[in-house]
C-alpha cells in the first residue's frame, strides 16, 4: 500500500482526507484546529491510517503563506514524511475536473489524487537562520513603504503651514530638522522663541556642529518665518496633523534603524552573505534580501529554477502554427527577490560599477532590445552568477 493524507490548510483549521492507495479513499474527510487539542486529532488520524496499512502515510499540503507553518512544525516534531507543494501545481490539477466544486474537503481529496499522479521531490527544509533573515528584510520593506507614505502626507501638510522650511536643513527628515519643527511648528512660535533660543536648541540637537553653524541655521529659520504667508489660526487642524506625522516619522526612523542593525548582525553570521556581496553593485541590504529569499542554494539543481523562482523567466505561448513573439516575464515568484535584483542591476550599471554586467547590457541594447528587456536580461544573468558562486562557494571576482 501507498497511503497518503491530503491537508487543505486554512487560517486556524485544516481539512484532511486519507487514501490507502490510488483510487481508494479511506473514510470521510476530517477537520482539526491548529491547537494542541486539534493536533491530537490529526495524530489520531495518522495513526489510524498507519494501523490500517502497516506503514506511515505521506502528508501532502500546499504552501499557504504562514498558515501551514504550525502544521509543518507538528509534523517535523513527530518525524512524519510530508510534501509541501506549490499552490500553482494544485490549482492546475483542480482545473482539470469537469465539475466546478470548491470546498475544503474536495481540495484535500484532490491533493491525494495529485500525489498519485505526480512525482514530487522530497521537501527540503529551510534553515531557521535564513527564515529569520527573510522575516526581518520583509518587515523592513513593509515599514519602509509606510515610512515613504507618511513622508508624502507630511510634505502635503508642511506646504500648507510652513513651505519655506524645506531646504533649511540638508535633510528635511533628519532628527534635528523634525525636532525643531515639532517644538516650533509655526512662524509665530519661531518669532517668539528668538535667535538665541533657536541657536541653543539646534546646537543641543547637533553637538558635532559649531556654534556658528547653529546660529546661521537659526537666522535662516527666522527669515523664513518672517516671510511665511500662512497664519496659525487658519491652519490649526493642519498643525495637529503635522505634529502627529512628525512623531510617526521619528518612530519609523527608530524602528528602521533597529531592524537594520538586526539584519546586519544576522546576515554576517551566514557565510553566503559575504559571497553575494562580492558582486559589484550588491550592498548589504540587497545581499541580505536576495540571500534570504533564495534560501539554501541546494534547494535548486539548476540556475533556471532560481530564475523561475524569481519570476523573471519569459512566458511561452504557442498553439498550432501560432507562436507568440511578444512574451512578458511570468512574475510568479518572489516579488521581494525580483525587486532587490532590479535594484542590484541598476546599482551595477550606474557608473559601470559592474563592468561585466555593463558589457552584457550594452550588448543587448546593440541587439535592439528595449531598455526594460535589457534590464530583465541582466537580472537573469545576475541570477546565473549568484547560483554559480553560491554553488561553488567562490567569490565573484575569483569566479570571473
Amino acid at each position: 500500500m501507498d497511503p497518503v493524507i491530503g491537508l487543505d490548510i486554512s487560517k486556524g483549521q485544516s481539512e484532511g482526507q486519507a487514501f490507502l492507495r490510488k483510487g481508494q479513499p479511506y473514510g470521510r474527510s476530517f477537520r482539526f484546529l491548529h491547537t494542541l487539542e486539534g493536533f491530537k486529532d490529526l495524530l489520531s488520524a495518522i495513526q489510524d491510517v498507519r494501523n490500517k496499512t502497516g506503514s506511515s502515510p505521506v502528508i501532502i499540503l500546499e504552501s499557504t503563506g504562514h498558515y501551514h507553518q504550525a502544521v509543518v512544525q507538528f509534523l517535523e516534531s513527530h518525524e512524519f514524511l510530508y510534501l509541501v507543494i506549490n499552490p500553482l501545481i494544485s490549482h492546475q490539477a483542480k482545473k482539470s475536473s469537469l465539475r466546478k466544486v470548491k470546498t475544503d474537503a474536495v481540495d484535500a481529496y484532490q491533493l491525494c489524487e495529485l500525489y498519485y499522479k505526480e512525482e514530487f521531490e522530497t521537501h527540503k527544509k529551510r534553515g531557521i537562520g535564513l527564515l529569520n533573515l527573510r522575516h526581518l528584510t520583509r518587515q523592513h520593506n513593509s515599514i519602509t513603504h509606510m515610512y515613504v507614505q507618511a513622508k508624502l502626507h507630511f510634505q502635503a501638510v508642511l506646504d500648507q503651514v510652513f513651505p519655506d522650511y524645506r531646504g533649511i536643513f540638508g535633510d528635511l527628515y533628519s532628527t534635528v530638522s523634525l525636532s525643531i519643527l515639532r517644538e516650533f511648528p509655526t512662524s509665530k512660535t519661531i518669532l517668539q522663541a528668538g535667535l538665541t533660543k533657536l541657536t541653543d536648541k539646534i546646537a543641543y540637537l547637533c553637538p558635532r556642529r559649531s556654534e556658528n553653524w547653529a546660529s546661521e541655521k537659526a537666522k535662516t529659520i527666522l527669515s523664513a518665518a518672517v516671510n511665511n504667508p500662512f497664519q496659525e489660526t487658519a491652519y490649526s487642524s493642519h498643525l495637529v496633523s503635522m505634529g502627529l506625522y512628525i512623531n510617526l516619522l521619528l518612530q519609523y526612523q527608530e524602528h528602521l534603524s533597529h531592524l537594520e542593525d538586526k539584519i546586519d548582525a544576522l546576515a554576517k553570521e551566514v557565510e553566503e552573505f559575504r559571497i553575494i556581496q562580492s558582486i559589484p553593485g550588491i550592498g548589504g541590504k540587497i545581499a541580505a534580501t536576495v540571500l534570504s529569499e533564495i534560501g539554501e542554494i541546494n534547494r535548486f539543481n539548476h540556475a533556471k529554477k532560481v530564475v523561475a523562482f524569481a519570476g523573471v523567466d519569459p512566458s511561452v505561448f504557442a498553439s498550432g502554427k501560432f507562436t507568440a513573439t511578444t512574451n512578458r516575464i511570468t512574475k510568479r515568484g518572489s516579488k521581494q527577490l525580483r525587486h532587490s535584483l532590479y535594484l542590484a542591476v541598476i546599482c551595477g550599471l550606474k557608473n559601470s560599477r559592474n563592468k561585466k554586467l555593463r558589457e552584457y547590457y550594452d550588448k543587448k541594447r546593440e541587439e535592439g532590445k528595449p531598455y526594460r528587456v535589457a534590464v530583465v536580461a541582466c537580472i537573469n544573468k545576475l541570477l546565473h552568477w549568484i547560483y554559480a558562486i553560491l554553488t561553488k562557494k567562490e567569490l565573484f571576482l575569483d569566479l570571473a
